[in-house]
């Protein structure tokens, strides 16, 4: 024992400050060391890590670290689990319930539906499990195509008059918060968690407006619509978004502008301006204290400074209707206000360790948000390598620049997928600019028409006119081909390695070569890549809801057959899962896009694949859509890296006719053979069980029209006798797909059956080592996956019932 201590006492000398910045770090590991584990520790465990860390934190200076890292790991876990307490039970089944509450957000209205966030009110009229608990709904209209004829909605006019900040009474269906599993795709699951969702629905009829609306969210949306009325031209959508964070303007391809060059972080209110802010608060506080002598005998100045600083970060935080990032840094501007107030001196480092373990103690789920990383990042990268005082503003600002675009890029690719190489240069012109000019005028509108209506016209105008400015030639940049780069997605190593890698090359010249530091960076930025080997092919079928999308690649290859559902002003597969998922394997364009027919749950993500990808080749069959270059119709066959392609319907000549006439794909290698079937019913399945028998043999099959009962008759199930059965269909869909029977019947086959509603992205691999097959949820697991909670909460019952025995 004495060994331990005397080993213990040499490696920490000295105290620990109990905020200092290894308490912050210890902390900061111990949370991440939870939140990004596959699985949740239980409650109890959490409760003890964090009583003893809390103990040996503050009593223990000599291992406080260890302190912070036990703490850290029983205060997310907490977290973690009363955020996941907060959401409708994963297994729970759509149901309907009449909520009376408020819209606390800007509601989102498009052409056919409108989305909002709702409070229901805490009362005990209200579910006990839904009070003063926030849902995230959508209101359709009744000839919208997720909301099916039979179910009641309210008409058009009573949609669209919905206010933030008004009360209602609706009638909604409500399921827990789930979302789409894919390669780099975006985790909805994990935004509900983070923004403290109960869960989604939609809005059914009747409906009925309670009360006017009124607090904050009606004033910002009173501003927006000022600035709507005040500003003409394409403009005031970007002014409402640097005024208020109101990106409700901002269509897709402003967002894909804003990506290509590296300048999200500047539109909406972000942590920069919140921090602009701040800094010019507290410049006038000085300023009025150094013009009015007498003002310091009362308060003095840095402490006056320090207080307008945190004012002005929470009055704009407020503006921008206290989102997320703005919080995060209002609270970090607080810590170090504070610490001026108290008057401990604190150099950078101390302060932004203050930050972290203030941010981290409030909200450690936070971790979670790409913007904790860049922020703190960011501000550390920049103390580090900045030189100090003496050296001209210009050469800080480039230097600045340079810093954070090389600094950064690791964190960027890995949490975002790509780069921009636009940004470095565009960034020297907008930050400037829009930061100082543009944002100011804007506020500056903003609160003259906060204090007078219609005064804030003409800086609402003047911002708009600076901003188009600017726009006119950023926005040419933006449509350059090589303004965005995307990166393949990387292993969980790569990151840490790349951020070693540009930590070297950051480090003075005499520290050694640069071409080691830049190894260190390719397995991120260029990772490697298995191709399947002549004769081999690879599939992946993604998730994408009710619908279908299949990526197909050989050795030198790639085919996507159908590209995902979209519905006419809503959701579009293929702009939000296809195309992401399709870079995030590392695929830079298609050798042809197949479209079994065209219903737009398969069809519907078509133009935006095609744009994204220069437009491929498209096969389809005749009359399925517009522009075929290739009809598809039996006998249609090519060769690929050894890989046979043959069409086995619809047959030539064959008038359109929707399902019926969808392209059956049969993928040959010399391992085994993939079916896809796309929506054909049991009377195609029964020609094509009598005309090509020998042909439907297969290893892995889709099955047909996502599982419904119009196909897979039993005939077509022998015939294909497949070890793996395949469904493509949406969570909890209206039309009930996979049928119960339908399921019932593959598996008797024998064959596996796995549906993309519960697995995820499916991957499959036919090579040298037989039929491989990955389900995304497993492959990538996460404790606040709905999929896997409903899993273990079946697994759980089923092992209380067995415990039970068949009385209990």
């Amino acid at each position: 024992m004495s060994f331990l201590s005397d080993v213990f006492s040499r490696s920490f000398p000295a105290p620990l400050p109990l905020f200092g910045k290894a308490c912050a770090v210890a902390l900061l590991a111990g949370v991440c060391g939870v939140v990004f584990a596959p699985v949740l520790l239980p409650r109890m465990p959490a409760w003890c890590a964090l009583l003893c860390g809390a103990g040996v934190w503050c009593a223990v200076p000599r291992a406080r670290w260890c302190g912070a890292v036990l703490a850290g790991i029983g205060w997310v876990t907490l977290h973690a689990h009363a955020g996941l307490a907060l959401q409708l039970p994963a297994a729970a089944a759509p149901a309907d319930q009449v909520l009376r509450g408020r819209v606390v957000e800007l509601p989102q209205h498009g052409s056919r539906s409108t989305r909002f966030r709702f409070r229901v009110d805490d009362d005990a009229t209200m579910p006990a499990h839904l009070r003063g608990r926030e849902l995230a709904l959508a209101w359709y209209d009744v000839t919208a195509a997720k909301t099916p004829a039979r179910e009641p909605a309210a008409e058009p006019a009573l949609r669209c008059s919905l206010r933030a900040g008004a009360r209602w009474q609706l009638h909604a269906r409500l399921r827990p918060p789930r979302g789409l599993r894919n390669p780099g795709g975006f985790d909805a699951e994990r935004h509900a968690l983070l923004q403290r969702l109960s869960g989604t629905g939609h809005v059914r009829a009747p409906a009925m407006a309670l009360g006017d609306p009124t607090g904050l969210p009606a004033w910002r949306e009173r501003m927006a619509d000022a600035i709507a009325g005040h500003v003409p031209g394409a403009g005031a959508r970007f002014i409402q978004a640097l005024a208020l964070g109101d990106t409700r303007g901002l269509g897709q391809g402003d967002w894909d502008d804003l990506r290509a060059l590296g300048l999200t972080h500047l539109v909406a209110i972000s942590g920069f301006h919140v921090g602009l802010v701040a800094g010019f608060a507290a410049w006038l506080a000085g300023l009025a204290w150094r013009a009015v002598a007498a003002l310091g005998r009362y308060w003095p100045r840095p402490l006056a400074a320090a207080l307008a600083a945190v004012a002005g970060a929470a009055l704009y935080a407020a503006v921008a209707g206290f989102a997320l990032p703005t919080v995060r840094t209002v609270l970090m501007i607080a810590v170090v206000a504070a610490a001026r107030c108290v008057r401990r001196p604190a150099t950078v480092g101390q302060a932004l360790a203050l930050a972290a373990l203030a941010v981290l103690l409030v909200d450690p789920l936070s971790v979670l948000a790409p913007g904790f990383w860049l922020s703190f990042a960011g501000v550390l990268w920049l103390v580090w390598c900045l030189p100090g005082h003496g050296v001209h503003w210009l050469r800080t600002f480039l230097a600045a620049q340079g810093v954070a675009t090389l600094a950064l890029l690791p964190l960027t690719v890995a949490l975002f997928g790509q780069a921009s190489r636009a940004g470095p240069l565009v960034n020297l012109l907008a930050i400037p600019w829009w930061s100082l000019v543009v944002v100011p005028l804007a506020l500056l509108g903003t609160g003259l028409e906060a204090l007078i209506d219609g005064a804030g016209r003409w800086p609402w105008r003047w911002a708009a006119a600076c901003f188009d400015a600017s726009w006119w030639l950023f926005g040419a940049l933006a449509r350059q081909p090589w303004a965005l780069w995307w990166a393949p997605q990387a292993g969980v190593a790569a990151v840490p390695v790349a951020v070693l890698g540009v930590f070297w090359l950051l480090l003075p010249r005499a520290a050694g070569m640069r071409l080691p530091a830049l190894l260190l960076c390719l397995p991120l930025l260029w990772p490697a890549r298995d191709r399947p080997g002549p004769g081999e092919v690879e599939l992946l079928v993604m998730d994408v809801g009710q619908g279908l999308a299949v990526w197909v690649r050989t050795r030198h290859h790639r085919l996507l057959y159908d590209a995902g559902p979209a519905a006419e002003g809503g959701f579009d597969a293929g702009e939000r899962v296809v195309v992401p998922t399709l870079h995030a394997l590392g695929e830079a364009g298609l050798d042809r896009l197949l479209l079994s027919h065209g219903d737009r749950d398969h069809a519907g993500g078509m133009p935006a694949v095609r744009r994204a990808f220069r437009e491929p080749q498209l096969q389809a069959p005749s009359g399925a859509v517009p522009a075929i270059q290739l009809p598809c119709s039996s006998g249609d066959a090519w060769r690929w890296d050894g890989v046979d392609f043959t069409v086995l319907h619809p047959p030539p000549g064959m008038d359109y006719a929707g399902n019926a006439s969808s392209c059956v794909l049969r993928i040959q290698t010399a391992h085994g053979v993939v079916l896809l079937t796309g929506d054909i019913g049991q009377r195609e399945e029964a020609m094509l069980v009598a005309t090509v028998p020998a042909a439907l043999r297969a290893d892995a099959v889709l099955v047909a029209h996502h599982g419904s009962a119009s196909s897979s008759g039993a005939d077509w199930v022998q015939a294909v006798s497949p070890r793996l059965a395949i469904v493509s269909a949406g969570h909890g869909n209206r039309f009930g797909h996979p049928r119960r029977d339908v399921v019932q019947r593959w598996q008797a086959v024998p064959a596996e059956v796995l549906n993309t509603a519960d697995s995820g992205a499916l991957r499959l691999w036919l090579g040298q080592e037989g039929l491989q097959v990955r389900e995304q949820r497993l492959f990538e697991r996460r404790w606040w996956d709905a999929a896997e909670r409903t899993r273990s909460a079946a697994i759980l019952s089923a092992v209380i019932q067995a415990a039970n025995g068949p009385e209990g």
